[in-house]
């Protein structure tokens, strides 16, 4: 005899599937509003929100164009 499909177990997987979907949904939701809301009070003025270093300036003795022929 052939074992039989275990629908509600399966069910129940979807679900719980579902319900980490949604949670994760909610999450980015609260996190992008929580962005907006910085942007508009002002206080995210002049600083960067993801943390990256974007100054162009390099530390010294970095090479910035990328070849080392020019060292010498």
């Amino acid at each position: 005899m052939l074992a039989r499909e275990n629908y509600s177990f399966k069910k129940y997987q979807r679900e719980l599937a579902n319900k980490k979907k949604a949670e994760e949904k909610r999450q980015k939701k609260l996190q992008k509003k929580a962005i907006d809301a910085r942007l508009e009070s002002g206080q995210a003025s002049g600083e960067n929100i993801s943390g990256e270093n974007t100054s162009s300036e390099s530390a010294p003795g970095e090479n910035v164009s990328g070849d080392n022929a020019s060292v010498g």
